[in-house]
């Protein structure tokens, strides 16, 4: 049991560097930091399409990983 959580784990762990990876920064060198100000002034824009999806996969594996990670130190005790 306590090898089946730990590959659980480090499977979550990697999806969860990829996901992260693979999402678009929120600023671009200094064009980013001029019109970053101007969306957070005026609201978010909407996540569209790729990036609503990974920002939703990041909480879903964030939310797994932790929780992995609890059932693992508790296995470990």
């Amino acid at each position: 049991m306590k090898t089946l959580f730990t590959i659980l784990l480090v499977i979550f762990s990697i999806a969860l560097i990829l996901v992260v990876l693979l999402q678009k920064g929120k600023s671009a060198g200094l064009s980013g930091a001029i019109t970053g100000g101007a969306e957070h002034l005026f609201g978010r824009q909407k996540a569209r399409g790729l990036d609503l999806l990974l920002e939703r996969a990041t909480v879903v594996l964030a939310v797994g990983f932790i929780f992995l990670s609890l059932i693992v130190s508790y296995i470990l005790m």
